[in-house]
């Protein structure tokens, strides 16, 4: 095996790099990854377009990139439930394993997490990934290399549907956003049994997107305003707190300070608002006078926590669809190229894929 790897290295604001880095050695209870695909996130974007997201901030050269799926190259001496050539997806953030977090579940938040892509810590914008074991999961027969990637964001919005807005059957959910995140929460919101589901962008092409997965409405809102438009449809359903306006739980998938707004406004007197998408900006103007006197739960997201095994179940059952969420495939060599196409093109694409190596 080769001992030097091609890498992208970003060492600043819209500035990467192809270069030449050691292939790591995985230790005991590691396995070696030959990372074959990899999906452009918008923490990629945030981090490639101004070199932070809130509080996390890039002081020295990093690989982006943490949606991953590759083949085994090499296992540790302690590994003993994966082989060499295996299939994988690789859960991006491990964490100490140790603290209350850890032992009580929520591991993401969890102080002491290494997790891909993130100020300090490298990513998957790379031939081969040294990586823990017990966050590295067997890719069913019938799931592609593209679908194992879209765990990691299925993973997310699993997590904020049903972990934290807590839908339930016969929920109404509003989702400021339907790029890949807001369309995973939408769908995980489907399955939790949501009957009202509306999503809302400003482009038609992503709005398409969100009707093929289940969207029940769809708002534009360059064209109307969609806080009136929701209290219009959610008037017409037969929920228990339709006549007062306001879908049960509403989620920020966009990482906006307009989508962030929206969504505490959207949601009912009584309801839940889920902050999921991440502003390059940590300080943003609400209306929390509004938010407090509706007795809102405004409710973070932070990553994820045992979420990989569902979403693969989920995904390789049929009962979520994915794949096409990948619209564009560009090269490892080309990864500046589609950093910046992923950014300046939303209205023609949803997953951006960088095909690190052949199948």
């Amino acid at each position: 095996m080769a001992k030097q790897m091609k890498a992208a290295v970003m060492h600043g604001i819209r500035d990467v790099h192809i270069e030449s880095l050691p292939v790591p050695e995985p230790c005991d209870d590691e396995v070696l990854i030959r990372i074959r695909r990899c999906g452009v996130c918008g923490s990629d974007m945030h981090y490639f377009t101004h070199g932070r997201v809130g509080g996390f901030v890039v002081r020295k050269p990093l690989i982006l990139g943490h949606e991953c799926a590759g083949t085994i190259e090499a296992v540790g001496s302690k590994v003993t439930n994966l082989a060499v050539g295996d299939r994988v997806v690789i859960e991006p953030g491990y964490t100490c394993r140790r603290c209350a977090f850890c032992r009580t579940g929520n591991y993401n938040l969890c102080p002491d997490v290494t997790f891909m892509a993130t100020p300090p810590h490298n990513g998957a914008f790379c031939e081969y990934v040294s990586w823990p074991a017990d966050f590295v999961f067997h890719l069913p027969d019938e799931m592609s290399l593209e679908e194992g990637t879209l765990m990691e964001p299925m993973s997310v919005g699993i997590w904020a549907a049903i972990r934290r807005g807590r839908v339930a059957p016969g929920s109404s959910v509003a989702i400021f956003g339907s790029g890949p995140i807001g369309c995973c929460v939408l769908q995980a919101a489907k399955v939790a049994g949501a009957t009202t589901l509306i999503a809302t962008d400003l482009d038609p092409f992503r709005l398409d997107y969100a009707r093929r997965f289940g969207a029940t409405h769809v708002i534009n809102a360059r064209e109307e305003d969609p806080i009136a438009r929701i209290d219009e449809i959610v008037k017409e359903t037969p929920g228990l707190f339709a006549a007062c306006g306001g879908v049960d739980i509403a989620f920020e998938t966009a990482g906006s300070l307009a989508a962030t707004q929206a969504t505490l406004a959207a949601a009912r007197r009584g309801g839940v608002a889920v902050l999921v998408g991440m502003p390059p900006e940590a300080i943003v103007e609400l209306d929390i006078v509004s938010a407090a006197a509706k007795e809102i739960d405004i409710r973070g997201e932070f990553r994820y926590a045992n979420c990989y095994p569902v979403a693969i179940s989920l995904a390789s059952s049929g009962r979520v669809k994915l794949e096409s969420l990948v619209t564009h495939h560009y090269p490892l060599e080309k990864v500046a190229e589609a950093l910046e196409f992923a950014d300046k093109a939303k209205g023609e694409s949803m997953k951006v894929m960088i095909d690190v190596a052949e199948d």
